[in-house]
């Protein structure tokens, strides 16, 4: 059961007169009374807990800086700590609308045409990488291109290619490996 508000509100102003003194005790035990609290505002302003939780962080990192010109007149310590950590999750959730608008309005703001050249060009770099995969592939030893093809396109691990195919499975974990290498060193040298 919490202390009758007047009593919590005595406790919180001692708390932060000793807070405005330096006393990382006495936000220690500011923060404690007060954290679940101040991390609701910000997850119910923010709707994520990875952000409420940043925010929270930050809000305390202010509370302690700006300790010492707290003054009475802003009001009861922990309203005031409702306030910065409220204005954080508001800052917070703009700066996210402003990056995804931003970056709504570069993805516009590139011309259709350009759009298509550089889709067109991706597809024919695509297209001259599988040519030149395909003729590696072609070029390996049957056994080599086999174990990959059934590792890669099929989907299927080594056990089940040794069982499939009927060799020990170090074989197929050799076969692989050779025409991986093999695959490696003749895509390098077509670059």
């Amino acid at each position: 059961m919490s202390p009758p508000t007047d009593i919590a509100d005595e406790l919180d102003a001692e708390l932060f007169a000793r807070i405005r003194s330096g006393s990382e005790e006495a936000f220690a035990a500011f923060y404690d009374r007060h954290s679940r609290l101040l991390f609701s505002v910000a997850l119910r302003i923010l709707g994520d807990v990875h952000e409420a939780e940043d925010v929270l962080q930050e809000s305390a990192v202010l509370l302690w800086e700006k300790a010492p010109v707290y003054d009475a007149l802003f009001g009861r310590p922990l309203s005031w700590a409702v306030a910065l950590t409220r204005n954080k999750s508001i800052d917070r959730l703009r700066s996210r609308r402003r990056k995804s608008d931003l970056h709504r309005a570069a993805e516009n703001s590139i011309p259709a045409e350009q759009t298509e050249t550089l889709d067109a060009l991706e597809d024919a770099v695509a297209g001259e990488s599988a040519r030149s995969v395909r003729a590696a592939l072609a070029a390996l030893p049957i056994d080599q291109r086999r174990a990959i093809e059934l590792a890669f396109f099929s989907g299927m691990t080594q056990t089940e290619i040794a069982a499939a195919i009927g060799v020990p499975l170090g074989t197929i974990k050799a076969r692989i490996r050779r025409g991986m290498l093999a695959l490696r060193d003749v895509l390098e040298e077509s670059l």
